[in-house]
């Protein structure tokens, strides 16, 4: 049996585009134990890959240095016997815990101030691997090699008892085709489509036939109560109710999705839902929902992507000229699963 140690990102989107990797990884390995250390938050999302025996909670706080916290974790890790640690943050910090485990291949990027915490360092091609996704992919590969595309697509296997009982506790009972919208973008407003488009699209959608569920983390509770009340009773605000493991099944049990680039939309996609993707301040040719069934919607307006958390201009046109009935136009055409 081959033993592979993830490090895993940070945020709930990248985990999921990090499920290529896991994919490419046993493709490669017939026999391969792939284990993943991953902050709480992210955990759960982990529960759902095939690919991963299990998460490893990393008990480390952002931005949190605690060398001997580091130190302690990397020796209960020594005693798995990892063959290799590939590790997807860039900093430093994310690469000692393997380098302290004395496994035998640690491979990443270059990064921040690596070298020797890593012995199968790569330089990023970013040119050439211009998505997050193949650029996590390309570290199952050897040095050198070229990455085939398509990537495999993330997937995201969900208990159907589990499920159930979720929709059980939250009181849902869909009598109509439900669309889930997804306000919240933990990054930063830039990314966020203003609460008074969301409000009017729940309105045509219910007035379309739709129930309409709000899904967030508890930071999207105020906006998701914004939206609620602002609709006229045409969603349910769910935001802050659910924990990510029950937003996935919420995701699972809508029929399509609209929401932000933010983790929910990278989830969404990798359940198999029709996603709406709004994209503001931020890039589809860097994040992409890996997905056949996404609708990407963008302005394409000179000052964007600026990448930035609050719109330095101060306008927001990004957001603010993409307006509701195109969104709406878009939801009609896709595919409702």
């Amino acid at each position: 049996m081959r033993r592979i140690l993830v490090v895993g990102p940070s945020w709930v989107g990248d985990t999921v585009l990090a499920q290529p990797l896991f994919k490419l990884l046993h493709a490669r390995h017939a026999d391969l134990a792939l284990d993943v250390l991953a902050p709480p938050w992210t955990v759960p999302l982990i529960g759902h890959m095939p690919e991963a025996r299990r998460a490893i909670v990393s008990p480390f706080a952002h931005g949190e240095l605690k060398l001997a916290g580091r130190r302690r974790l990397a020796r209960e890790l020594a005693r798995e016997g990892y063959d290799q640690a590939i590790v997807l943050p860039n900093t430093a910090k994310s690469a000692l815990v393997p380098f302290f485990a004395g496994i035998g291949v640690r491979t990443g990027y270059v990064g921040e101030l690596r070298w020797g915490l890593l012995n199968d360092a790569r330089r990023l091609d970013a040119a050439g691997l211009p998505q997050m996704a193949e650029r996590f992919a390309a570290l199952a590969l050897a040095p050198g090699e070229a990455l085939a595309r398509p990537l495999p697509v993330p997937e995201l296997r969900v208990d159907e008892e589990a499920r159930g009982a979720t929709l059980a506790r939250l009181g849902l009972r869909p009598a109509r085709p439900v669309v889930a919208l997804c306000p919240g973008a933990e990054y930063g407003p830039a990314k966020r489509w203003p609460a008074h488009y969301f409000a009017q699209l729940a309105r045509g959608l219910s007035a379309d036939g739709h129930e309409v569920w709000l899904i967030g983390s508890p930071n999207d509770a105020a906006i998701g109560g914004e939206i609620a009340g602002a609709s006229g009773g045409a969603c349910r605000n769910l935001c802050g109710a659910t924990t990510l493991g029950e937003a996935i099944h919420v995701l699972a049990s809508a029929q399509l999705a609209v929401t932000n680039d933010s983790g929910l939309m990278h989830v969404a996609a990798a359940l198999g839902r029709p996603v709406v993707a709004l994209y503001g301040s931020s890039s589809p040719a860097y994040t992409p929902p890996l997905s056949p069934h996404a609708t990407i919607l963008k302005l394409d307006l000179p000052c964007s992507p600026c990448f930035k958390r609050v719109c330095p201009l101060g306008h927001f046109n990004c957001m603010m000229q993409l307006a509701p009935d195109r969104v709406m136009a878009a939801v009609r055409s896709a595919r409702i699963a």
